[in-house]
């Protein structure tokens, strides 16, 4: 039962950040190549993808990964609150994100 439901997360969050890169215009099997794909979502809420490898740094990572969750909020003309919502419960506010009427503006 516990690998039938992750199985079924794993899908779910595979096609929300499928949709989110659509709609920031980066290729959607992006979201399938393991570092290709932390490289496309900095760039989408950084504008550098580069940025992707100081989360390889230890202790740097976390503060890096919680900064990327708020500036994809932004990306996507969210607030903070959202920005929270991604933190905490990624599934479903990346399903917001991907199926949702917010548009990509850009890196802020």
């Amino acid at each position: 039962m516990y690998y039938l439901f992750a199985l079924a997360l794993s899908v779910v969050i595979i096609v929300a950040m499928w949709k989110v890169f659509v709609k920031a215009g980066k290729p959607g099997w992006a979201c399938l190549v393991p570092f290709y794909n932390n490289y496309c979502l900095f760039d989408i809420a950084f504008g550098n993808g580069w940025l992707f490898l100081l989360t390889l740094v230890p202790c740097v990572n976390f503060v890096f990964l919680i900064m990327l969750y708020f500036k994809l909020a932004k990306a996507f003309g969210q607030g903070t609150g959202f920005g929270f919502g991604l933190l905490f419960l990624n599934p479903i506010f990346m399903m917001i994100l991907g199926f949702g009427k917010s548009e990509y503006i850009g890196p802020q």
